[in-house]
């Protein structure tokens, strides 16, 4: 059997500012590619794709180390607060596999 674990993360987002689901789209966007560069994890916006000032992405990676996985996700969370300061996380869910 394999070590690999996999780590989980659903973040709603609320995103006050935005006023069309074009500015929306482009927020996304490029908070996904960047974090996506930064960390090396999979990501995708997963909900509430017709509601403007509501996102929900997920987030995954893969490791042989549970605390390696965490601390990612972690990481990847405070990255969003520091660097999406109108992107306000509501509520977040975590999964390790």
């Amino acid at each position: 059997m394999s070590d690999a674990k996999i780590g989980f993360c659903e973040i709603e987002l609320y995103l006050p500012g935005v006023l069309s689901l074009k500015q929306k789209r482009g927020i996304l966007k490029s908070m996904l590619t960047k974090m996506r560069n930064k960390f090396n994890v999979a990501n995708a916006e997963v909900g509430k794709n017709d509601s403007w000032q509501s996102a929900s992405i997920a987030v995954t990676t893969v490791s042989n180390s549970t605390a390696r996985l965490d601390k990612t996700i972690q990481n990847v969370m405070k990255w969003i607060e520091s660097n999406y300061p109108d992107a306000m996380i509501i509520k977040h869910e975590i999964e390790i596999l």
